[in-house]
């Protein structure tokens, strides 16, 4: 019940309404506690009371004292010392003549001489209470006493002491009252009573601390809220409303650059989110470039291949039905090859986000790919593939090794395209300084017709070699992104003689 209310609040109402669940919760116990202070502490006293009432009617019984006020009174006086510690003490006759009281006998400066009002008192347990007028003189304080042991007399509690309380403006009483029997033959009743304001002060006490603990929790919560509101909870629903204004594709400002100053996890958070977006937008842009590029590819062959079919149904020429058959051929290779290639670019970069970089020894996997290429193509065409390097010097990289061997593979498979049969491909790898690693790939073709070699990285450059269907013009576009991921650089330029030179730079790892 209580989870599916809290599921649509937000998080200030859910902070909000679990502290007020454990407020309240706290404040009963409180409640409970301070209730049950008071019984607590008129215990303990009237413990003392029940004593001294139980002493005072031994004292009696073993004295023999007679029932009289002239013996009570002496008796009363000579036992000062059982009474030290309370206010007042009366005995009673069977008719509720009070027979002594200490207040005439000057036991103690604290002896009552003035009069007290009276607010309430505790139930008796027939059920009956009492409430009189304040700022009672000692003939109405007497008659209400008289009518207290009257009540008492004839309740369920006689043979056992009882005590009441009495809360007045300034005073908090308590009255204990018991009847005094000797021999099983009722003699009268003993009434003590005490000012106990320290029960008062006490509870007085609690209950302000209390109301001063529960206000400055309150303050507190009202202040850590605003904090959470203003430094926190507001931040995090701009962004949640950032991310729908891209969702959306919205033109509305956002203002999360105000948040990317701060050095907290939300500024860390907001710096990842803009970055994030950012990378997410420029991947959306080259993928929407892509897809155009490789429409446009694609129409060129996706023409050549109607104009081919409708001249093929026309012609009764078997020559060039031929021709055109081998023109279709080339160009269904040509379509295929730019999907398969596209299509794992894609993977590939998919793959790349989670693979990771390590330590590597450039030369060898170097010699590794060398190795490969002269097992395919030295026998099948007689190119014979080089490796030249200072054998002494260790070529260590940070990179993802088999994107490595993509590099290589792909630079060697585009100088294979240019080379005629039994030509010779140099791959050499060089040390300019201590920063940097020189890898050098050197074919004998007919080398750059462009002057700007720039223009060979990009994807589905035009300038192809004649079995294009073998290639999709995205080798070279790819070499370049892998090489930028690595941090290196990669320049292309024709030898002095004859044949293509492309240079890749890496960052050497001196770790």
């Amino acid at each position: 019940m209580l989870s599916n209310i809290l599921k649509n609040f937000s998080i200030l109402k859910k902070f909000l309404f679990i502290n007020f669940i454990f407020f309240l919760i706290i404040s009963i116990f409180t409640l409970i506690y301070i209730n049950n202070i008071q019984p607590s502490l008129i215990k303990e006293k009237s413990t003392n009371h029940y004593k001294i009432i139980n002493n005072t009617i031994d004292h009696i019984q073993r004295l023999n004292v007679n029932f009289i006020q002239e013996d009570i009174r002496k008796f009363l006086f000579s036992t000062k010392f059982l009474f030290q510690t309370i206010d007042r003490v009366i005995i009673y006759d069977n008719g509720f003549n009070s027979i002594s009281d200490t207040d005439t006998l000057d036991l103690d400066p604290r002896s009552f001489s003035r009069n007290f009002g009276i607010l309430e008192t505790d139930i008796l347990s027939d059920g009956k209470s009492f409430a009189i007028d304040q700022n009672l003189d000692n003939s109405q304080n007497n008659f209400f006493l008289k009518k207290i042991l009257e009540d008492y007399s004839n309740s369920k509690n006689l043979n056992d002491p009882f005590t009441f309380t009495y809360d007045t403006n300034d005073q908090f009483l308590l009255l204990s009252v018991k009847n005094i029997s000797i021999e099983d033959k009722s003699l009268g009743y003993i009434a003590v009573i005490e000012m106990a304001n320290d029960i008062k002060f006490a509870i007085n006490e609690r209950q302000n601390f209390v109301l001063r603990t529960a206000a400055i929790i309150a303050l507190v919560i009202l202040i850590f809220s605003y904090v959470l509101n203003r430094y926190f909870l507001k931040p995090i629903k701009n962004l949640v409303h950032y991310t729908e204004i891209i969702k959306g594709k919205s033109k509305e400002d956002t203002n999360i650059d105000q948040y990317k100053n701060r050095k907290d996890e939300l500024g860390i958070l907001s710096n990842s989110m803009d970055e994030m977006t950012s990378e997410l937008q420029n991947r959306i842009n080259t993928a929407e470039n892509f897809s155009r590029d490789l429409v446009h590819e694609i129409r060129n062959p996706l023409a050549s291949l109607k104009s081919a079919a409708e001249i093929i149904s026309d012609s009764d020429d078997k020559d060039q039905k031929n021709k055109l058959i081998k023109i279709v051929s080339h160009d269904v290779e040509r379509i295929e090859r730019l999907v398969t290639d596209y299509s794992q670019m894609l993977k590939d970069e998919a793959a790349i986000s989670a693979e990771k970089m390590v330590k590597l020894d450039l030369k060898n996997i170097l010699n590794s790919v060398v190795d490969d290429f002269n097992n395919i193509y030295n026998s099948k065409r007689g190119i014979s593939f080089k490796l030249t390097s200072n054998g002494s010097e260790n070529y260590y990289i940070l990179g993802i090794e088999n994107r490595i061997e993509q590099i290589v593979a792909n630079l060697l498979d585009n100088s294979v395209s240019f080379s005629d049969d039994n030509k010779e491909i140099k791959v050499t790898l060089n040390s300019d300084n201590k920063s940097n690693i020189k890898l050098n790939v050197v074919d004998e073709g007919r080398g750059f017709r462009e002057g700007d070699t720039k223009k060979i990285f990009k994807r589905f450059y035009s300038n192809r070699p004649d079995k294009f269907g073998e290639h999709s013009g995205l080798g070279l576009n790819i070499v370049k992104n892998l090489v930028e991921l690595h941090n290196g650089s990669i320049t292309a330029k024709n030898n002095k003689d004859k044949g293509a030179n492309v240079e890749i730079i890496f960052p050497r790892d001196n770790s």
